[in-house]
């Protein structure tokens, strides 16, 4: 039976269904531009009625603990889908009237600021293109905000980066002629838009704000923490204030005021409101008052995180399936350090060619007259380790070890998101994972992973450069050589991460530093002021768990009895723990090394006293470490 159809009725039946695919769309689209038009009815009203709302939100002084200012902010009618700002000037935009929303917007913000009569700073966002509109009226601000008894000295125009270009030499202007009349300008997102490091660079902002993605969470991330470092090193340099935005936790509070932020905005500090506050909470003053340093939990950086395979890509021009092997045996021959060559077909990566395997094969009789000029795939391995520029060294490391050992020797192919990229070498990688070892070493003991001797002095100069008040401790275990010696250094290591790990237990994280010197010697920073009953606590713990790392006989006589080295009996009680203290306030002392002899004096002290001990050194420090 022949099933086919004629031409002309697929054809109409094609047809059909095409009309009834666009019958069956009809009715969204109707839905489609009734909501829109309601829309554009809705925009009309607003603008008809000015029925929007302003909302300030503070902006406040993190170093004086008092409000500096508020950010004028802007709601639709509330229940509307037009509530939301995003909204509104989304389909204002849609609708050619986003001038007249701007416009309209900063008049409620300018009169709902005026009527709370606050004689704080008041920011009001501005886009580029309607402040160089507005400048082509000039005067008109300036008599308006007059009119209202404002000062333009406490209103700040923040510019809302919303477009890829601008004529920056017309903003320029713009930003200048409203200097000379007193406003000062302002940034607003900085990291945000397409070009705002080079906004910044040509307006020359009197303060730029740092957009919240940097702030959320910047206290356990090491990328945003240094991005925003060096915008508050950029800003010293240029004269330019920084506030830092969408501060919502005590952690992001602590580790922006520890970069010496000027000024911060969020919701731990305020939320917006529709009068502007006037005074802070006791609690938020308290909190902004905290003379204390955070601990950056980030500061050592772990293995897995300190570099990925986008280190390694040298560019090694492809291959194509195509290519005879008489071509890649001339490579080869041309370049004696290529030890592979990857082959793409339109830019994706199918195999990789061994230098060995082409000159093995050649090497052997007629094997270069038969398949010296048919297509490299011949001599190909479709199954090459490919990796994509994102995995961490340390990831490509361990698959590397659980494959054969071609891979290592051939190399890899690197691509993004699929797309070849370049090549890496197995040399190239472990050159990287060596050099990352040494760098971990200085930074980390290996045994407990608790930073070392540089971030312990890093962060004790810090705390003296911040004038903060604190407590420095040398934490070292008695009797635990005739411990190592007797049980042998794996119980030794045992003993030695139990105590670095019950150290770090009862610090508070936040503002409490734990390090490692090496062996059985810690040190512990202590910034809380409970400081003392969290060392005693630690004494407290490490003395009842101590028997359980002893064998039973030792165990029931409490401690070891062996030989020492003149042959006598020495008996050496359950290993405890001597806490040397010293505080550490103003200018008392000036660098670690003055910290670390003054502590060092305080923990022989300590050891003096028979088991666990706390020694608080009372005397002048100046003598002490003289």
């Amino acid at each position: 039976m022949n099933l086919a159809y004629p031409e002309t009725t697929l054809r109409h039946a094609n047809q059909y269904l095409g009309d009834w695919g666009a019958i069956m769309k009809l009715p969204l689209d109707i839905a489609q531009a009734d909501k829109q038009n309601a829309y554009s009815a809705q925009l009309q009203s607003i603008l008809k009625s000015r029925h929007l709302t302003a909302l300030f939100q503070p902006i406040i002084d993190l170093d004086q603990a008092r409000i500096h200012g508020h950010e004028g902010l802007i709601r639709g009618p509330v229940d509307t889908p037009l509530h939301s700002p995003l909204k509104l000037f989304e389909e204002a935009e849609h609708n050619d009237l986003v001038f007249e929303i701007e416009h309209l917007s900063r008049q409620v913000v300018l009169e709902s600021f005026a009527s709370s009569a606050n004689e704080g700073k008041l920011f009001l966002n501005i886009s580029p293109a309607s402040l160089m509109q507005l400048n082509a009226t000039k005067g008109a601000t300036l008599a308006y905000i007059h009119k209202l008894g404002l000062d333009p000295h406490n209103v700040i125009i923040e510019l809302t980066e919303n477009t890829p270009t601008f004529d920056y030499d017309m903003l320029r202007r713009a930003t200048e002629h409203y200097r000379n009349m007193g406003f000062e300008i302002a940034m607003d997102d900085l990291g945000e838009g397409f070009s705002s490091l080079r906004l910044w660079s040509e307006v020359q902002p009197d303060y730029v704000k740092i957009d919240k993605h940097f702030i959320r969470g910047i206290n356990n991330d090491q990328v945003k923490f240094e991005f925003v470092r060096s915008i508050q090193h950029i800003a010293q340099s240029s004269g330019t204030k920084v506030i830092a935005e969408g501060i919502e936790t005590q952690a992001e509070l602590l580790v922006v005021k520890d970069l010496k932020i000027g000024y911060g905005q969020g919701y731990f500090l305020g939320y917006p409101l529709p009068s502007p506050i006037q005074a802070l909470s006791h609690e938020l003053s308290q909190e902004l008052n905290r003379n204390t340093v955070r601990v950056y939990s980030g500061r050592t950086i772990s293995l897995q995180k300190r570099g990925n395979v986008s280190t390694l890509i040298k560019y090694v021009q492809p291959l194509t399936p195509q290519t005879i092997n008489d071509d890649v045996y001339a490579r080869f021959k041309e370049m004696p350090g290529l030890y592979a060559l990857p082959v793409v077909n339109q830019g994706r990566p199918v195999g990789l060619i061994s230098r060995y395997d082409v000159i093995d094969h050649f090497a052997r009789p007629y094997t270069r007259e038969l398949y010296g000029k048919r297509p490299c795939f011949t001599f190909m391995d479709n199954k090459p380790l490919v990796v994509e520029k994102t995995m961490s060294l340390q990831a490509l490391s361990d698959l590397i070890t659980n494959m054969e050992p071609h891979h290592l020797s051939n190399g890899f192919i690197i691509t993004d998101a699929g797309q070849y990229l370049g090549m890496g070498s197995g040399h190239d990688l472990l050159r990287e994972i060596t050099q990352m070892q040494i760098n971990a070493a200085r930074y980390a003991n290996p045994l407990t992973m608790l930073p070392g001797n540089v971030p312990i002095s890093e962060h004790i100069d810090r705390l003296l450069e911040s004038k903060v008040t604190f407590y420095a401790c040398y934490c070292d275990l008695d009797t635990f050589k005739p411990f190592n010696d007797a049980y042998g250094f794996r119980r030794g290591d045992e003993l030695i991460q139990f105590t670095g790990k019950l150290l770090s237990d009862e610090v508070a994280s936040e503002f409490d530093f734990v390090g490692h010197i090496g062996g059985d010697d810690f040190i512990l920073i202590f910034q809380s002021e409970d400081w003392t009953a969290r060392c005693e606590k630690i004494l407290t713990l490490l003395q009842n768990a101590m028997p359980d790392f002893y064998d039973e006989k030792d165990r029931v006589r409490g401690g070891i009895e062996a030989e020492d080295r003149q042959g006598n009996k020495v008996f050496s009680p359950f290993v405890s723990m001597s806490i040397g203290v010293v505080k550490v306030e103003g200018s008392t002392l000036t660098s670690h090394h003055e910290v670390s002899s003054a502590i060092a004096s305080a923990k022989k002290q300590a050891k003096k006293i028979n088991g666990n001990s706390l020694f608080i050194e009372r005397r002048s420090l100046a003598n002490i470490i003289d």
